[in-house]
Formats: structure tokens, sequence, C-alpha cells
């Protein structure tokens, strides 16, 4: 049976525009926007309580055109031709299951849409697959979480162009709308490439929030700011360079009392950080493609000791009894310049993350043939998605002067930003430093940046230290070739 408004019927009264597969909150909130820009949507779920949540909450939200079905056979037959199913299950078995369930009675020229968080080449295989079968397929990232996927999320959809014709008109209404560069969806490239830009998304994520956490930590630690002074700051920053939904979200977050007990619920929050997986693959992939990511890297590392909670218990009673507190030493810092300061470094170190985000990104476009286009996915995640930021569209200039620019840090803007405020953001890392806080993310996207823009590096010894035990050859700055020393026998005779 199916449900709309407060009627029971067979069917919808007539073929729905398309269906969505998976009813988890993502894919209710999802389906509920597709209904509300107009497009009459059937939903399904192997567990039929949700689609019934789903069907009630569309009546509740203003009688959307959402059709509930408790077997997958009506629920497919019920989506006009050719049919577009989206998914929206937990990524690997449960995605091939759902395939299988559903192409049983689909038909040559339907479409599968994976909505989740999937490993690209998985998206690859399944496109072959189904092929076999005449289906069309897309791998589709979206970012925006629950509210995001409800009001207007990012869309990164990768696969069969044919297949994004048939969604595009639906796609381009429930994206998020920003004002002067449209929707935040774009067709992003053929095979896993949605999937892929999702993964790195997710990264870049990782390396924000890894950022905000050490500013926090700075503010707090050394500059003894309170949860009220915090919210303050935050809400500054949120005015200028800085504005962004993470900064948004963090200017809330310390403002929320404890509904359990007194004081700020973010102080009685464990020091844990969990992860589904996303920032660990885009780690594997900078290693694979031999892309440095020190920031995204160093984000992942934190969430990894920040799992050690018993561990650092421990620790620091051992380290404490030596003399060392969690705080090497209160220094006196000016409250304005210490948050100036940290304003500056926080925003010269995402300008880092960020270029390692997009370098990623470029390398395996380039390994892959898949053509992306840096500028317009800096456009399509100015809105909806967990990253977006008025910062994006600086970046998305940067490659419009410029789409072969090789690093974000020599766009001469992006260049003049960060000489400005290298002074304060080296500050903050000597403090933290000397302070025995922790700074990962900054000092490894302060280390990455004065790598980068430095001609030589000490990397001719370490090439020199390889040819000595290894036999690995070498090249030289002032004669073309390669080269192999005796480094074992000369050091022999010089010592005899």
């Amino acid at each position: 049976m199916t449900n709309i408004g407060q009627k029971t019927m067979a069917a919808p009264p007539k073929p729905t525009r398309i269906g969505l597969a998976g009813l988890a909150v993502m894919g209710q909130n999802l389906a509920l926007n597709i209904a509300e820009k107009g497009f009459p949507i059937s939903v399904y779920n192997r567990t039929t309580s949700k689609v019934d949540e789903t069907v009630e909450r569309a009546k509740r939200e203003g009688d959307l055109p959402v059709f509930g079905f408790h077997d997958p056979e009506s629920f497919v037959h019920s989506i006009q031709k050719p049919r577009v199913i989206i998914m929206l299950v937990k990524a690997g078995a449960a995605v091939d299951q759902t395939i299988k369930t559903l192409s049983a009675y689909m038909e040559k020229g339907d479409c599968i849409i994976d909505g989740g968080n999937e490993w690209y080449e998985n998206t690859e295989r399944r496109e072959k697959e189904v092929a076999e079968l005449g289906l069309l397929y897309l791998g589709m990232g979206v970012s925006g979480g629950e509210e995001g996927a409800r009001n207007g999320p990012s869309l990164m959809p990768g696969g069969s162009y044919e297949a994004y014709k048939y969604i595009a008109d639906i796609v381009l209404k429930v994206a998020a709308q920003v004002p002067d560069s449209g929707p935040c969806v774009t067709y992003i490239g053929k095979g896993g490439s949605g999937n892929f830009v999702k993964m790195v998304h997710n990264g870049i994520e990782y390396g924000d929030m890894q950022l905000i956490a050490e500013a926090y930590d700075i503010l707090k630690s050394v500059g003894k700011l309170s949860n009220e002074e915090l919210r303050s700051v935050f809400t500054e920053w949120n005015k200028g360079e800085l504005l962004s939904f993470l900064i948004e979200i963090t200017a809330d977050i310390f403002g929320i009392k404890d509904d359990k007990g007194d004081g700020y619920l973010v102080d009685k929050v464990l020091d844990k950080t969990g992860m589904k997986g996303t920032g660990k693959w885009t780690v594997q992939q900078a290693a694979d493609l031999s892309v440095a990511a020190p920031t995204i890297a160093s984000s992942l590392d934190g969430r990894f000791l920040s799992g050690l909670k018993e561990e650092r218990v421990a620790a620091a009673k051992v380290f404490k009894s030596g003399g060392f507190g969690d705080i090497l030493a209160d220094q006196e810092v000016d409250k304005a310049t210490l948050i100036d300061d940290v304003r500056k470094a926080l925003y010269a170190s995402k300008i880092c993350s960020y270029a390692q985000g997009m370098n990623l990104i470029r390398a395996k476009s380039i390994e892959q043939g898949w053509d992306l286009k840096l500028g317009e996915l800096a456009r399509i995640w100015k809105g909806g998605c967990i990253i977006r930021a008025i910062f994006l569209d600086r970046i998305k200039k940067a490659y419009d002067r410029n789409p072969d620019l090789a690093n974000l840090l020599v766009d001469p803007e992006f260049a003049k930003e960060i000489i400005e405020r290298q002074s304060a953001w080296r500050k903050v890392v000597c403090l933290a430093i000397n302070s025995g806080i922790s700074t990962p993310g900054m000092s490894a996207s302060l280390a990455y940046f004065d790598s980068y823009r430095r001609e030589r590096l000490p990397a001719n010894l370490v090439q020199a230290q390889r040819d000595y035990f290894g036999a690995h050859t070498y090249e030289r700055i002032d004669v073309e070739g390669s080269f192999h020393t005796e480094w074992f026998k000369i050091a022999k005779q010089l010592k005899d």
C-alpha cells in the first residue's frame, strides 16, 4: 500500500519522477527535499517502519508528494521510465545487495545512483556490472549532513553522462543555491570521479576541523579564554575571511550549556574523535600518488592519538611525576594580539590544507583522464557542504585566473596573504611549542609552506645517503645524467 497525505492508495496517481532507497536520516531528508522541489518521489527501505516514518514526515512537512513502498518490486514499478533510483545505504556490501534487489525489477535504460561515501573503484566496478544489464550508473557524493540533505546539499555526481542528463533537472533544483554562482552541483566527470572528489572534500574537512581545534586549544590553554569569550571570537571571525559553516557551528558549540549538569556541554564531551574512513582513504591516495598532504595526514594522526584516551591518561601521570604538567609554562600574552595572531595562523594553514586537497584531485584526474575542473569544484563547495566557506570563492577565482596553477600557494593573491600572515603564524606555532601544546595541523602546514617556497632543500643529503648504502644513484645540479659514487670506498680510504 502507498500513503500520500491522509489517503491510502495502491499506487501514486501516475508514475513518480524518481525513487530513493535507504531511509536513514540522510535518505529521508534528501527524499523530502526532492519532493519539496516539485518532483513526486517513491521511497523504499528494507526496514519498512522507516518507509512509514518518511511518509508521515512528508505529510507533516507540507503534504509533500512522497509515496512509500514496502516491497522492492512495486517500488521500482511505481517510477516513470527511464527509471532513476538513488540509493543512500551504507558503503560496501549493502550497496551491492541493494543493487541486486532493485535491478531484478529494472529495465534496460534505467539508472541507479549511489549517494553514499563509496570508494571510487567500487563505483567503477558497479558501473561496469550494471552496464551488462543495460543499466546506467552514477556515484554521487552528497555533502551537507542532515540539514544540507533536507535544505540543499552540495552534490558531486560522476559516472555516466547520459545518466546525469536524466537527473540534471532534479539536482539543479535540489542542490544548495548560492547567489552569483548558482546551484552547488555539476557533472564531475567519468567513472568514480564524483566519489573521489567527495572523498577529498572529506579529507579537507578533516584538516579544517583539526586546525580549528588547535586554534581553540591555544586560545583556551594559553590565552585562558572562557567559553563565552571563545564564542564571541569565533562569531567575530565568522564575519571576515574565515566566514564558513565550520567556524559558525564552532561558535554555536561554545554557547551551549550542559543539560545534564553545570557548565558548558563542550567541556563534558570526551576528547576522542570518531571517523568513518574517508580521511584515511584521502591520505592513502595522497601516498599512492606521491602528493604531499601533511595537513590532512596530521589531522588523521590527531584522530588516531585522540583514540588512545586511556594511554594518554596514564602517560600524563608518568610525566606529571617527572615535573611535566599539562601546560609546560604559563606565558604572559596579550589576549587581543593572541586572538589576531591565531586568526592569521588559522587562515594561512587553511590555504595549505586546500592546496593539498586540490593537488590530490588534480593528480588523480591526470592519472585517470577525468579532466576535472578545480575552479568548478570550488564553486560547488561554496554552499550546502560542510567545508562551505567564503574562502572558496577566492579559490575559484585563482583557478579561473590560471587553470594550470601549480599550487594555490603561488597564486598572486594567496601568496600575498600568506606573506602578510606568516610572521603571526610562526609566532603562534612557537608559542604552542613552548607551552607544550601540540599543533600538528598548523605545524605541518607551516612546514609544507616552508618546504614548497624554498629553492633548495636538504634532500641532496638524503639522496647521497641512498646512493651510499643502496647504489640508488643521484643527479647533479651542474651536469646532466645519473651518477653513482663508491662512497664507502672513498670514506674508508679517508679514514685510513
